[in-house]
């Protein structure tokens, strides 16, 4: 009979812990592979939240503040950029195209973004895919809305729905442009970025339903008729931010520094990838110090697998004394005992592994949903492989310890004269 083949009988008889601990692993398995895989997937949708995109551009501030406020929607911006410097900078020959961006309003806690056609042209996300319409189509009117899927999920929008947009980040009745409701048209696919929690108008429109609101609440006769918002041809004055697309690469960094070394007013123009990498390096701390609380939970699960296998042997004197009498040697014990601690571990990381992919089952759509990071079932990753592996091998070093006991023990019972 081969040793592993003793060990798994060897457990049966004692199943009842044995569960436990191989319960125990896997739950210890199950946090630190999902904490990894979490940090993997949250970087993973950061990253895809914009591409193609060469330049960002907005008012003079921190490149990390200027990538959250525009692609993320995290944050307001302190300060804006005239619609001129926005042509100029439009007009630059190295400029292929651009998306300008105005931030500010809401509805009922989703950002509303103004922008123009080019959105739904020249924005990409992911590894380049286009924004799709999943109903509806784009802007036709100055008061035509595309919703987000996410928006159009949890709020019940369909087509032709009408919608009042709050004047900034609180939707609060004294502050919303109710005599301008903008109208349903679009509702993209989701995307699993910001992109979904976004309302998408005109820049006209959002223009329009300012006009007479420069104090923060409207002024009594200076706010436009519903015919004279749509009547009125509006440009506007100033936006959030741009995205700017080239016509080649090469030309990154003099697009760049020409924007920055705009006259009229401070500029900003930032790499997204540079600025993302930034943003990773000022949450590594964060993901390190979860991998370490995870590691240490899975310490704690292997150190109780070394618990049980000590705390067995004082009972299974009998047992090695009667292996001992079949013709079993002390390094047979051995074997026997760290035989058990392998096939322990092994069940605990299989199970630990599917207790993960039933989690992200469940989870995996709220994930999507509340934060815009797609986790889900899949094949283990270089890391994942190598952190089950240093599992593995930390569990069979600690297994060692019950190992090389039970085999002095036996040995000792082997050379005792009993009476």
């Amino acid at each position: 009979m081969s040793i592993l083949t003793l060990a798994w009988k060897s457990l049966l008889n004692r199943r009842g812990t044995a569960l436990l601990t191989v319960f125990s692993i896997a739950l210890s398995v199950m946090l630190l592979i999902g904490v990894e895989r979490l940090r993997t997937e949250t970087r993973a949708s950061f990253a895809s939240t914009i591409a193609g995109t060469d330049l960002i551009v907005g008012a003079r501030t921190a490149p990390i503040q200027l990538l959250l406020y525009s692609v993320f929607r995290l944050g307001h911006a302190t300060n804006t950029l005239s619609w001129d410097a926005y042509q100029a900078i439009a007009g630059h020959p190295s400029i292929a195209w651009t998306i300008p961006l105005s931030l500010g309003d809401s509805h009922r806690g989703y950002p509303v973004l103004g922008t123009t056609l080019d959105y739904f042209q020249h924005y990409r996300y992911g590894r380049g895919r286009e924004l799709v319409l999943a109903d509806g189509a784009p802007f036709a009117d100055r008061f035509d809305a595309v919703l987000g899927a996410e928006v159009a999920r949890m709020l019940g929008y369909r087509l032709e729905d009408a919608i009042v947009i709050a004047h900034g980040a609180a939707d609060v009745a004294f502050a919303r442009h109710e005599s301008h409701p903008f109208r349903v048209v679009g509702i993209l696919a989701p995307t699993g970025t910001p992109v979904d929690r976004t309302v998408h108008v005109t820049l006209e429109g959002l223009e329009a339903i300012h006009v007479g609101w420069e104090t923060g609440v409207p002024r009594p006769g200076a706010t436009l008729t519903p015919a004279q918002a749509s009547e009125q041809r509006l440009a506007p004055t100033a936006i959030t931010a741009v995205l700017v697309g080239l016509h080649s690469r090469i030309a990154t960094f003099q697009v760049q520094r020409a924007v920055n070394e705009y006259r009229p007013e401070p500029l900003t123009a930032i790499l997204p990838g540079v600025a993302l990498a930034e943003l990773w390096s000022l949450v590594r701390i964060g993901e390190q110090a979860l991998l370490l609380v995870s590691a240490f939970v899975v310490l704690v699960g292997l150190f109780g697998l070394l618990t049980v296998l000590l705390a067995s042997l004082n009972e299974r004197r009998r047992e090695m004394a009667i292996l001992r009498s079949v013709g079993a040697r002390p390094v047979h014990v051995l074997a026997l005992i760290l035989g058990e601690a392998l096939v322990l571990l092994v069940l605990g990381l299989l199970v630990g592994l599917v207790l993960l992919d039933a989690a992200m089952l469940v989870a995996g759509a709220l994930m999507q949903s509340g934060f815009g990071i797609a986790i889900v079932p899949g094949a283990l990753s270089g890391t994942e492989l190598s952190l089950l592996a240093l599992i593995l091998a930390v569990g069979l070093l600690i297994g060692l310890i019950p190992a090389y006991r039970a085999y002095r023990l036996s040995l000792a019972d082997g050379l005792s004269v009993r009476i």
